[in-house]
């Protein structure tokens, strides 16, 4: 009954991106994040790392409206949607982050979100390792880019780590709470980890 549930509950998710125009289900992680915590504003300045194939860029688009600004970056080419910035980089790079600069240009960063995703060996201690990696060089760029009292979201997969990454980001943020919306798989183990108020160095 609950693998029913939960397949027939991702089969739901599925179909709404599809009947919305959104490009993946995890739009709606998004959406329920940004519903329970107010991390994106309208007019912000959103940068999404690990952004193919859009969905987080499009509900952030959404949510800053015509006056805010969304660059999205990915390993991976992104299709082009009107309004949205899009570059093609590997955020482990220094270049990555200079890219990012020159095209938010003087504007300050109020959001950086992350749903970047190692690719899954099936080696669930090598997967969680690199997730925390990919969280880590969120981090940085956040540390770099993001301005005081701005927020931040990373997806992580839960392990042995994840309580000293947790130290760490609290240690930059006045509130850090983990989240697991609605939309994720009962049976996965990612977790978001919603950080808010920066504090600037």
């Amino acid at each position: 009954m609950t693998r029913w549930y939960t397949e027939k509950k991702h089969e739901h998710y599925y179909k709404q991106a599809k009947q919305t125009g959104y490009r993946a289900r995890s739009a709606f992680k998004l959406l329920q994040i940004n519903n329970k915590f107010k991390i994106i504003k309208k007019d912000d300045v959103v940068i999404d790392l690990g952004a193919a194939p859009g969905g987080w860029s499009q509900v952030a688009k959404k949510i800053v409206a015509e006056n805010g600004t969304v660059v999205g970056i990915d390993l991976s080419s992104i299709k082009a949607i009107e309004g949205i910035i899009f570059l093609r980089g590997d955020m482990a790079q220094e270049e990555s982050i200079t890219r990012l600069r020159q095209v938010i240009a003087d504007k300050e960063v109020d959001v950086i979100i992350s749903d970047m995703s190692p690719n899954i060996s099936g080696n669930y201690s090598v997967d969680q390792a690199r997730s925390v990696f990919l969280c880590e060089q969120a981090l940085k760029t956040a540390n770099i880019l993001l301005k005081k009292n701005g927020n931040f979201i990373c997806k992580i997969f839960e392990g042995e780590d994840l309580k000293d990454l947790l130290e760490k980001i609290k240690s930059m943020f006045i509130t850090v709470k983990q989240f697991n919306p609605p939309a994720s798989r009962k049976t996965s183990s990612e977790v978001y980890i919603i950080a808010k108020s920066f504090i600037k160095n």
